[in-house]
């Protein structure tokens, strides 16, 4: 597999209580808890978004956890032996942190039946193997209002991974929120095919800069794009956690992922002996999983008013992301006036909306 992400399939929760460890292990010594990372850990981006849980996980249970981590796991075979290892030597949690690792993942879980597996962003599920993901199209959406308000031609950049749903789901929600203030805005996107790859992000940056884009997002996980917007003295997004430090003139706010809200709420019922698997969790802004945080000190008060309004619509759900009406770049209406996009389109999503150019690779 070359993407860790992909859409998610939504099943029935499933009561395990065979799976926990109970009193007897809480009484013993600490709950070991295993995490499989796809990348470095590094200074900013998904793999450090994990990590930043994993730390808060041990904060928040101290003396009661002792937590593990593999970083630069290949998805494939290698992930499979990493997995198994953890749990052979009695992780009784264990969270595998990239859709690549899914199959590996379901393969142990089975082998290990009293162990609780937890893998983001996949659809596969097993009694005692449930997933999670974060709505991260709603940090995208706010990113694009900003980038509406602040871009002076109208012209945006998108640095993608892999053109599957989730990242496709995040450019369209990026251009929604900047053509909700500029109409006439529009996207270019260059996919990379690649997680992380800081020289392929980079040149795709610098290409969109060239092409007249003067605000640029990504869905990789480098700080590449917001080195080069800050080279080139144009504005960019943190994604996945705040990377104001290689950009601190080019960052207009960071898109962050907050993995603690699920990490600790799995293993304090663990802890408990009251946790029973969710098959599928989506959390957003509602549950504080995703927020566009470290907003620029130079960004003006109407902006950031006015992000603050969108940020309620999407919370109280008076503004969702995508609502109607809403058309694919042919024109052809995908949500009609008056209603929202349900969860199992917004999954499967595989075009781009009105103001976004190009093609999707494989997609309409």
């Amino acid at each position: 597999m070359t993407s860790r992400r992909t859409a998610l399939k939504w099943t029935a929760g499933l009561a395990a209580a065979s799976l926990l460890p109970g009193a007897a292990l809480r009484a013993a010594e600490p709950l070991k808890v295993g995490f499989v990372y796809v990348g470095p850990v590094g200074e900013a981006g998904w793999t450090f978004a994990h990590d930043l849980g994993r730390r808060a996980l041990e904060a928040a249970f101290p003396g009661q956890v002792k937590t593990t981590f593999i970083e630069s796991v290949p998805e494939g075979a290698d992930a499979e032996r990493v997995i198994r290892n953890l749990a052979q030597d009695g992780h009784r949690v264990i969270f595998t942190t990239s859709f690549g690792y899914m199959d590996a993942t379901l393969k142990v879980a089975r082998q290990y039946p009293k162990v609780v597996f937890q893998h983001a962003t996949g659809f596969k599920t097993a009694a005692n193997m449930g997933t999670y993901d974060v709505r991260t199209y709603e940090g995208a959406y706010l990113a694009g209002v900003l980038a509406g308000k602040t871009s002076k031609s109208g012209n945006l950049g998108v640095v993608g991974s892999h053109p599957i749903p989730e990242v496709i789901r995040n450019i369209n929600a990026f251009t929604i929120g900047a053509r909700s203030v500029n109409p006439k805005a529009s996207t270019r996107v260059i996919w990379v095919n690649s997680w992380f790859d800081p020289g392929k992000e980079r040149q795709a940056a610098l290409t969109l800069i060239a092409q007249g884009a003067d605000v640029l997002m990504q869905n990789t996980d480098s700080p590449a794009v917001l080195q080069a917007a800050q080279e080139k003295g144009v504005f960019a997004f943190g994604w996945d956690s705040d990377m104001t430090s290689f950009g601190p003139k080019a960052q207009l706010a960071a898109s962050e992922i907050d993995w603690s809200v699920w990490y600790k709420k799995v293993v304090g019922e663990v802890l408990a002996g009251k946790f029973e698997p969710k098959q599928q969790v989506w959390y957003g802004l509602k549950e504080g999983a995703i927020d566009l945080g470290h907003l620029a000190a130079s960004l003006p008060e109407d902006a950031k008013k006015l992000l603050a309004e969108r940020r309620k619509g999407v919370l109280d759900g008076s503004r969702p992301v995508f609502q109607g009406p809403l058309r694919d770049q042919a024109g052809k209406e995908v949500v009609a006036a008056g209603q929202a996009l349900a969860d199992k389109d917004k999954l499967a999503m595989n075009y781009y909306v009105e103001g976004v150019q190009g093609t999707v690779p494989g997609g309409k």
